[in-house]
């Protein structure tokens, strides 16, 4: 494409197609703003948000180092002390850093990858809103001393019912556990948005690195984030019911929670420093004015880091008993993982020495962010000896090492991002002065606060005490650390407010002052660039400077809306290849509303408030079907013009729409959630003696529940089949006798075990049973749903050959719960037999 009659578009634009352009993608204003979707918009509410809870945050971490300043100090209770540190952790990690890495996806992705949004916007906004209202409620517990005060971790049995009768623990439990079904709605949207709607031409070895970064985070998320779910669906039934998943005097092991746990919590770890190394490898390239080094290496490093986390979550369970096996398994695996972290490290190094590093504010952050997270990973490899964890562990030797690898890892590339990518919102750049002062601010106080830590462990000061006796050598250590804490939060804060006025200065042209070569610094409207272009390298704006002109007099692809509406491309995976247009939905109600909905239902079941939770959730409930009823709809026309000579089809079905692929990210999840709970069946099963435990009995065979549910999948498999011959009332009929077989399997199984005198409440053996059998429940009242939805579409002639994804993904789902069925058939019948022979 180097002549200007190769472009896609080289003939003149016709009149008022911009005008169609920008009314399409208009954004709301004054309180209609709740409605909006757009990436644009979404984005920015999410990083607003996500740094409010980091200052909040930090405002506890302050009030928990003034107490810790001196011996023997009575400025807060010990309660209040315990409920301080619980929720500066929770909010830290489940309200500011994983929401906050991936507001940033959500706001930069889709200019980045050449797109005009993302392909779920309403799932984007769902995701907001129930984060942000959850967060805000979970929050302001801590006002009315009802917070959490068992640790971010939630160990039991301290936060099971005997020791912690309140419901403080109810609400971490229901309320992160909700949060974190936001954060893995963003993950599907990330994921699906970077694989299915990059710019033509860019290839995954053209994409940029914090893209790659963002995908394996997504990834992560979708597998890390269920173990998690899990857990706390575990412990609030022990909390509410009385089942003993964790009570040793019934067949329990506090144990479970910790591997629960830690499988999520260690990816975690990874999971916030991930895309902050993303946003640095877009970064060191700019401000150093040279092509990154190693990029190939940075991307297969991203893999890497992404696979091996998930075989460290033992890493924080040395000093719990387990085997040696283990031990040296996750010993060698925690040092492991830092071959690829170093790799990253000396490529970012590499390429600021090959180049002309400009000495402004984000290269004072990632200078800082380069020596702080070097000396977290230097102690992580410390604490990666098992002689010399089993003594620092539970010390404030890793209070220190945790905080600089996630503060040094995320918050100094995040600060570090927004004196960098500020100008794209109003096109005004943070004064340098102020700016600079802030980064000495934040390095120097971290480094006070923290660094002592290290001495005051290995001088045996205990994590999580909220005050200590003088003479025992930890008075000067904690003097400076509550200095330096407060010089960081000075610095943070100055950084913050210096972003808020500049925000307040008149709109201008962004222009590129940082002469970037990635696509986000192409002029940038409600509806992102004016024509979507075609990528032919890795630097886009370096390799063809002319290329920004181009896109804004609409020379490339799409230069205005096929159908009116919003729109954008659909591209192969790997290579980039246009495959369809894809229909994007608008400003609406429906999202806002199912997400209040959502939110409404944990808060309130919190409170045991159970009819408005009903209420609230029937709200969401129909408030989604709302939402999902208007987009699978037929195109005005088979194919859409999106060239001078180019058309493409404007709808795709089954495998080549994006959204069956998205279906697919959700039964992974779903599959998760419920290896989950198997693997708590199997660890408590492993535990006994005698399998099933006195008292406790098999059921039977399970053959008939097993064949009515492989009856309905069948039958859903023959909808789908009439769908292509468009025979809908034999469709309707065979969803109608899918539901039914399945739900009857349900119903036999259940009847099967209940004959057999299943008791949850008298043994952990019994209570993982039927954990097992309500997720298979649940799974029951989402196939009525599915059955009913399906078939009401039908009915209303929705439902039809250019607009079947409702079919298609429907069916992917109902074949996953058959798969689930069965194995809950099998893992509970023949496991005690295995275990005996």
């Amino acid at each position: 494409m180097s002549a200007s009659n190769e472009l896609p578009n080289a003939l003149p634009r016709p009149a008022g197609e911009l005008e169609a352009l920008e009314r399409a993608w208009k954004p709301p204003t004054g309180w209609r703003r709740l409605t909006a979707v757009n990436n644009s918009q979404i984005g920015l509410y999410y990083l607003a948000t996500a740094l409010l809870f980091f200052v909040g945050a930090g405002v506890l971490a302050l009030v928990m180092r003034a107490q810790l300043a001196v011996p023997d100090n009575t400025l807060v209770s010990p309660g209040t002390f315990n409920q301080l540190f619980t929720m500066h952790g929770t909010v830290m990690m489940f309200l500011f850093a994983v929401p906050v890495v991936e507001a940033v996806g959500v706001w930069l992705l889709p200019n980045m990858l050449g797109a005009r949004d993302l392909p779920f916007p309403r799932l984007s906004a769902y995701a907001f809103w129930a984060y942000a209202i959850g967060g805000a409620v979970f929050f302001c517990t801590i006002f009315f001393g009802a917070s959490p005060d068992g640790g971010w971790f939630m160990y039991p049995p301290l936060t099971g019912k005997e020791h912690s009768p309140g419901i403080g623990a109810d609400w971490w439990l229901l309320g992160i556990g909700f949060i974190e079904i936001s954060a893995i709605a963003g993950a599907i949207e990330l994921i699906v948005g970077i694989l299915f709607t990059r710019a033509p031409g860019m290839t995954l070895w053209r994409m940029p690195l914090f893209a790659w970064a963002s995908l394996v985070t997504g990834f992560m998320i979708v597998f890390a984030f269920p173990a998690i779910i899990a857990g706390t669906i575990l412990l609030e039934l022990e909390r509410a019911l009385d089942w003993p998943f964790f009570i040793a005097g019934r067949g329990g092991d506090p144990l479970l929670w910790q591997h629960l746990f830690w499988f999520f919590g260690h990816p975690e770890v990874y999971i916030i420093f991930l895309p902050a190394a993303g946003m640095v490898s877009m970064m060191v390239p700019a401000l150093a004015r040279t092509p990154l080094v190693g990029y190939h290496a940075i991307a297969w490093a991203l893999v890497a880091v992404g696979a091996v986390s998930f075989l460290l979550w033992m890493h924080h369970m040395f000093t719990a008993g387990l085997g040696p096996l283990a031990l040296y398994l996750t010993s060698a695996a925690s040092f492991a993982i830092a071959i690829p972290s170093g790799v990253q490290v000396f490529s970012w190094i590499a390429t600021f020495w090959k180049g002309r590093v400009s000495r402004d504010s984000p290269t004072l952050f990632l200078l800082g962010f380069h020596f702080t997270f070097v000396l977290g990973g230097l102690t992580g490899v410390m604490v990666a000896v098992l002689p010399f964890d089993w003594q620092v562990h539970d010390t404030y030797f890793i209070v220190a090492h945790l905080h600089y690898v996630l503060i040094g890892g995320m918050v100094f590339p995040l600060f570090a991002g927004i004196c960098y990518w500020t100008p794209l919102i109003n096109g005004h750049r943070l004064r340098e002065r102020v700016a600079g002062w802030s980064f000495g601010l934040m390095f120097g106080g971290f480094q006070l606060a923290f660094f002592p830590m290290h001495i005051a462990g290995l001088e045996g000061m205990p994590r999580r005490v909220y005050t200590y006796a003088e003479g025992l050598g930890w008075t000067l250590w904690n003097v400076l650390s509550t200095i330096g804490a407060f010089i960081f939060a000075a610095g943070a804060l100055l950084c913050l407010l210096e972003a808020v006025r500049t925000l307040l200065q008149p709109q201008r042209e962004p222009g590129n002052p940082w002469q970037a070569p990635s696509l986000e610094w192409v002029p940038q409207e409600s509806y992102g660039m004016r024509s979507i272009p075609q990528v032919e390298s890795r630097d886009p704006l370096w390799d063809r400077p002319e290329l920004p002109r181009e896109i804004q007099d609409g020379r490339h692809w799409l230069p205005g809306t096929a159908f009116g509406g919003r729109e954008t491309l659909v591209t192969s995976p790997l290579r980039a290849d246009i495959r369809h247009l894809l229909r994007l939905p608008t400003d609406g109600w429906m999202h806002f509303i199912a997400a209040a909905g959502t939110a409404g239902f944990f808060l309130l079941l919190t409170v045991s408030w159970y009819l408005a939770a009903a209420a609230c959730g029937i709200t969401a409930v129909v408030a989604i079907l709302a939402w999902l009823w208007g987009l699978d709809q037929p195109p005005p026309r088979a194919r859409a013009r999106i060239g001078d000579q180019v058309t493409v089809p404007a709808v795709a079905t089954g495998r080549a729409s994006h959204s069956w692929w998205a279906m697919v990210i959700v039964v992974a999840v779903d599959a998760t959630v419920y290896a989950s709970l198997a693997f708590s069946h199997v660890h408590v099963s492993m535990k006994l003696d005698v399998c099933p435990p006195p008292g406790a009995a098999l059921p039977g065979h399970g053959g008939w529940a097993a064949a009515s549910l492989v009856l309905g999948s069948l039958l859903v498999a023959a909808a789908v089949r009439l769908m292509r011959r468009e025979r809908q009332g034999w469709l309707c009929a065979a969803i109608a006798l899918a539901t039914v077989a399945t739900v009857a399997a349900f119903a036999v199984d259940f009847g099967a075990h209940r004959q057999a005198g299943l008791d949850p409440t008298a043994h952990a053996w019994g209570a993982t049973v039927s954990a097992l059998l309500a997720w298979q429940g649940l799974h029951m009242v989402l196939v009525l749903l599915m059955g009913g939805y399906v078939i009401a579409r039908s009915l209303a002639g929705a439902l039809r050959p250019d607009a079947r994804a409702t079919l298609d993904n429907s069916a992917l789902l109902w074949h996953y719960v058959t798969v689930q069925g069965l194995v809950t058939i099998v893992l509970v019948r023949f496991l005690p037999q295995w275990m005996a022979g």
